[in-house]
């Protein structure tokens, strides 16, 4: 990276797995340290510029590739065992582990995009995070989802995951421009979830045995836009009953009155989307 403010790293998880990493260092005094959690398939460089821009206002951010995507991808896909599951019990941990490492005594923010926020409950050490920020973070239940929207949707989730894992033994999930391609247990987890209500909790008692989604307090703050199919206003009330005890406040952004043509479910990080980039800045600055 041509940014002297930033610096590859790899961070070994508990189990071995390593992971790529960039760190940014504040270029003014340090006000806290910032966990950037990926949505599904998105590498870390996706989240540079808004990485920057944090790290210009005074904060020390982290992004990283979850095992099985981008720079965390060794050997061929089809032989990787990465879930949804295991993103939050062990990669985000050993990430959280890792900013607290770089940036001592100071306060640790999540800043979760889709499933970046949805796995906090997973992570034994959230407890040490004082404050989570998210955007397009729903429980993505199928269900809900528009009528128009309904039909790929579907067929994405419960004809061409499966049909790919079968042929591939992963999902190739580029070719329908869903991020990165997925280890097929990735996929699976992700359809299953997106299949039932509230998302994670449909993996409470049969894959999941541990977990503190019931015991989060800490404040958040969920984002989401008019024009996003996936996490749509009854998607991301549904994620957030998952967490009974949150204290949660919602924010549904209209592009126009920001200027902006489309914001979606991945637009909040464009540069294009700059003018929207405070949101997140003055929810840090307050916690």
């Amino acid at each position: 990276m041509s940014n002297p403010n930033v610096t590859d790293t790899i961070i070994t998880c508990g189990d071995g797995v390593q992971l790529a990493a960039s760190i940014y260092m504040p270029t003014t005094s340090l006000k806290g340290a910032v966990m950037m959690a990926p949505a599904t398939g998105i590498k870390r460089q996706f989240y540079a510029n808004f990485a920057s821009y944090l790290a210009d206002n005074g904060f020390g951010v982290i992004t990283f590739d979850n095992r099985g995507i981008g720079g965390s991808l060794y050997g061929p896909i089809k032989r990787h065992t990465a879930s949804l599951q295991c993103w939050g019990e062990k990669d985000m941990p050993a990430v959280l582990e890792h900013l607290k490492s770089q940036f001592p005594q100071t306060k640790y923010h999540l800043l979760g995009h889709s499933a970046g926020g949805q796995l906090i409950g997973l992570m034994p050490n959230a407890m040490d995070i004082s404050s989570m920020f998210n955007v397009a973070c729903s429980s993505g239940q199928l269900r809900n989802m528009r009528r128009g929207y309904q039909l790929p949707a579907h067929f994405f989730m419960n004809f061409f995951i499966p049909l790919s894992n079968i042929v591939f033994g992963h999902t190739k999930s580029q070719w329908v421009g869903m991020g990165q391609p997925l280890p097929k247990a990735v996929a699976k987890q992700w359809q299953q979830w997106c299949n039932g209500q509230g998302y994670v909790k449909t993996a409470f008692g049969r894959t999941v045995h541990q977990h503190c989604y019931d015991e989060l307090t800490l404040p958040s703050m969920w984002v989401n836009a008019i024009d996003d199919d996936i996490a749509n206003n009854m998607n991301v009330a549904d994620m957030m009953s998952v967490f009974p005890k949150l204290k949660g406040q919602t924010l549904t952004l209209t592009p126009s009155e920001h200027g902006l043509t489309e914001i979606g479910h991945m637009k909040f990080f464009s540069s294009k989307s700059k003018i929207l980039w405070p949101l997140a800045l003055n929810w840090l600055d307050k916690h």
